[in-house]
């Protein structure tokens, strides 16, 4: 991966990287990082932010993700019904050892054609297999996993 060009910018690589990485990892607005580079005595418009953001933000966003812990290999599945506006759906959750989420779904059925989209998310997102994947005995789980021709495990 080629390193990042910060020719032709006012302020030094260091400004510019805290002021973009605390906007990708800790949600705050472009006024509230023009906040905290005030308060350290930099003027910096949050215009100037917005723009940092746009340009440099997506390589951020990549080596943070890429730095994040992958997921353990046991994966647990399971489901809870909710009402949004009147309406019975399912919200299936799944979750890694370590108690870390690692998708969340709505869904208005509660099937094999419900959980296939579940896995494939999973699968893409998290590219790696578990080990094994622990559910609640929702036939519908062990159907997807037998159509996906997945090796793990079905406890």
């Amino acid at each position: 991966m080629t390193s990042i060009s910060y020719a032709r910018h006012r302020f030094p690589p260091t400004v510019v990287q805290n002021a973009v990485w605390p906007y990708l990892r800790f949600c705050l607005s472009y006024r509230d990082i023009e906040d905290l580079l005030a308060e350290r005595g930099l003027d910096i418009s949050y215009e100037t932010v917005r723009r940092w953001g746009a340009k440099f933000g997506p390589r951020f966003a990549r080596e943070l993700r890429r730095q994040q812990p992958r997921p353990g290999g046991r994966w647990h599945l399971d489901e809870m019904v909710l009402t949004i506006a009147g309406k019975r759906v399912w919200l299936c959750r799944a979750v890694d050892s370590e108690g870390g989420v690692l998708d969340l779904l709505v869904q208005s059925r509660r099937s094999t054609v419900a959980a296939i989209p579940l896995m494939c998310k999973l699968l893409r997102k998290q590219g790696s297999t578990p080990e094994a994947i622990i559910t609640d005995r929702l036939r519908s789980y062990g159907a997807a996993i037998r159509e996906l021709g997945l090796s793990a495990r079905h406890e």
